[in-house]
């Protein structure tokens, strides 16, 4: 039902050296699913060396070879669907319909780099003299250190490693250790599809000493990192000791701007569905409802409404539509947001507690919030589960300067029937994307990634790409004419 993990190192799977362990729980039922090895100094010293090798092999793979293998991974992932499906449902909790939706979408990241590690084009500079040569050539920045997080484990290391492995890098990726078992899936299709040894390793363990041990390597000179604000500093400072090349996606709190030309119950029937989605834990969830105070009412009765209409269970379930959050901090963290709201003077219109009926499991029913207080924690810090704060604005500038007002800068979204005000919402917001009627964002084509706080470089898309390569200049000086 689910296997044991061990480590990918040099092309073949591996016990750590010491033997060491650690369990994998299933958050519905809080029962142990099985275990990962704990990778010692030892095995990262080999994973190390075996990722400068598989660079030094997979650098010098011609450009549609490698397009060619990285269409194979996507096929055999798409071939896999279910099982990898029941194993992040089983691991994470999720529905079964979304850990299918994830896997697919994880399969179009390698379809999508297949295609563009065809299409790192360079750029001739027009010399000053008639004898000079001036020109800028892409090559792959090396080793990559990826770190994922276990909300999404198997599309946000696909991000990783189709982009590192489209762009000629050897990536040894490092997944959430509560969710592995969709990465180590991707890892096997790369091995399967003819990815050479030491291209790609997986390691898992402590995240402390892996992260301090991999960053900390010259061998490695990129690092990317999903993850929290926090986690993403501490890398960070890592990462500077070595002036490494480094991109982050990290922690977001997504205003949602909801004006006063829109249909209130539609707009807010479409942005529950998407706020409980993952049971709420999207890095890009919309998490703050900035609704004018005309259309109030209408949109939190509806909001509510649906939250309260959701099926909740374990993912595997028939029907089921949302399942627990991944663990118990995230649990605990949830309930002391809804408690602070409520005595700041919040109003509970959904949810609020534990559901009665489900006595294991990380579970918390859909929660609703109306007329949050800004000083309300769940308006500060990211709510990273089932819980929608809603409160009412009046005037433009004044809703803009709220939504901007936090550290985060990851997504935002507006609704609104007026072309021009639409247009100056979403230049206005201090963000990384945006959706403007729309909420759902995250697609292999386009890159995605934050301002402030919220990170820095691109995933997805042809930007994706860019952060994996270093650009070269150069220039010729021809020999004289005869």
């Amino acid at each position: 039902m689910y296997d044991d993990l061990n480590l990918y190192i040099d092309g073949a799977w591996r016990a750590a050296s010491d033997g060491g362990t650690r369990g994998v729980h299933d958050p519905a039922t809080e029962d142990q699913l099985g275990t990962i090895a704990v990778a010692t100094e030892a095995d990262l010293d080999a994973a190390l060396s075996a990722a400068q090798a598989g660079f030094a092999e997979w650098r010098r793979v011609g450009t549609w070879d490698r397009g060619a293998a990285l269409r194979r991974v996507a096929q055999l992932i798409r071939d896999r669907t279910e099982d990898i499906a029941r194993v992040m449902s089983l691991e994470t909790g999720k529905p079964l319909a979304e850990a299918r939706g994830e896997t697919r979408a994880a399969a179009d990241q390698f379809d999508w780099y297949a295609e563009e590690t065809k299409r790192i084009y360079g750029q001739i500079i027009e010399g000053r003299t008639p004898d000079s040569r001036m020109q800028v050539i892409y090559q792959p920045v090396g080793v990559v250190a990826a770190f994922s997080a276990w909300n999404f484990p198997a599309l946000l290391p696909a991000r990783k490693i189709a982009a590192a492995l489209g762009a000629g890098c050897a990536v040894i990726v490092k997944p959430a250790g509560e969710a592995p078992g969709s990465c180590a899936a991707l890892v096997q299709a790369c091995h399967d599809a003819g990815i050479p040894a030491g291209a790609v390793g997986f390691v898992t363990g402590n995240s402390q000493m892996i992260a301090e041990k991999l960053v900390r390597s010259p061998i490695v000179r990129k690092v990317s990192v999903t993850g929290s604000v926090p986690v993403g500093k501490e890398i960070l400072h890592l990462a500077a000791d070595g002036v490494k090349k480094v991109s982050m996606e990290l922690g977001g709190h997504g205003p949602v701007v909801v004006f006063d030309d829109v249909d209130a119950e539609a707009v807010a029937e479409a942005c529950a569905n998407t706020k409980f989605r993952n049971c709420g834990q999207v890095c890009i969830s919309p998490t703050r409802f900035y609704v004018h105070e005309s259309k109030y009412d209408r949109f939190a009765t509806r909001f509510a409404e649906v939250a309260r209409g959701l099926k909740l269970g374990r993912g595997l379930d028939d029907g089921v539509q949302m399942g627990p959050m991944a663990n118990r901090r995230g649990l605990t963290t949830i309930g002391e947001m809804t408690a602070d709201a409520l005595d700041r003077g919040a109003e509970l219109l959904a949810g609020g507690q534990r559901p009665k009926d489900l006595n294991h499991g990380y579970f918390f029913e859909p929660t609703v919030l109306g007329r949050v207080p800004d000083d309300a924690r769940v308006m500060i810090d990211e709510p990273f589960g089932p819980i929608a704060p809603i409160t009412t604005f009046r005037d433009y500038d004044e809703v803009i300067a709220r939504a901007n007002s936090l550290p985060f800068g990851l997504a935002g979204y507006v609704f609104s029937n007026d072309l021009a005000r639409a247009t100056r919402a979403w230049e206005d917001l201090e963000v990384g994307m945006v959706g403007v009627n729309e909420m759902l964002l995250a697609t292999a084509e386009a890159p995605f990634g934050g301002v402030k706080e919220s990170g820095m470089g691109r995933e997805g898309g042809s930007l994706g790409l860019m952060d994996y390569l270093d650009p070269k200049y150069v220039k010729i000086k021809l020999a004289p004419k005869d």
